[in-house]
């Protein structure tokens, strides 16, 4: 099992960047404590050497879930600034979130199409009305219904009616894919501080 848990340093200060590469590190430590395997799938680094705007962390292993719950809300990082001498505050904020990669592609097979004859009004002529030249096709597994009536040939209908489904099918996939990004974005965005999760401090 496995599951991506997204760190980002939000709009916070050079030194949230310099607290969410320190507080990876001890969550890094904490998964190989837990007998979990850590993967940095993307960084995005911050303005200082070694620091991260974000990181996207794959936690495999058993029990990954609850794992990364625990590691999930606001995360403080507690310790002086190392640019700002003097400065009064000691208490850095990050997010961690768990978020989906990739949506799921759906592979369109003809068998999973249910495909019936029927008849339709309208003009057209008696041909058109009196026989079941029209189509409706039904992709199960997603349950999109075409109806195609275009042509008075039941195979050319029955093929227009699979081309159809197969756009609508790759429009819901690529409209799925959007929402994942989008979902990804907004965790930059909510980062709350305070109330956090778990609070650490250098060793």
């Amino acid at each position: 099992m496995s599951v991506h848990l997204l760190l980002s340093a939000g709009r916070g200060p050079q030194e949230c960047a310099w607290a969410l590469a320190r507080l990876l590190r001890r969550l890094e430590v904490d998964a190989a404590r837990h007998g979990l395997e850590t993967h940095r799938a993307d960084t995005v680094p911050g303005e200082r050497p070694g620091t991260y705007r974000s990181v996207l962390v794959r936690i495999s292993g058993a029990d990954a879930e609850a794992f990364a719950a625990s590691w999930t809300g606001t995360l403080c990082w507690q310790a002086p600034s190392p640019y700002r001498a003097g400065a009064g505050r000691k208490n850095w904020y990050v997010t961690a979130q768990p978020c989906q990669v990739d949506a799921p592609r759906t592979a369109f097979r003809e068998a999973d199409v249910d495909i019936v004859a029927c008849r339709t009004g309208g003009p057209g002529g008696q041909h058109r009305n009196k026989a079941s030249t029209a189509v409706r096709a039904t992709h199960r597994p997603t349950g999109i219904v075409v109806v195609v009536d275009t042509e008075r040939q039941f195979s050319l209908n029955r093929g227009i009616a699979l081309r159809l489904l197969r756009e609508r099918i790759e429009q819901g996939d690529e409209a799925a894919e959007r929402a994942v990004t989008a979902a990804r974005r907004r965790v930059h965005d909510e980062l709350v501080r305070g109330d956090p999760v778990r609070v650490e401090r250098p060793s």
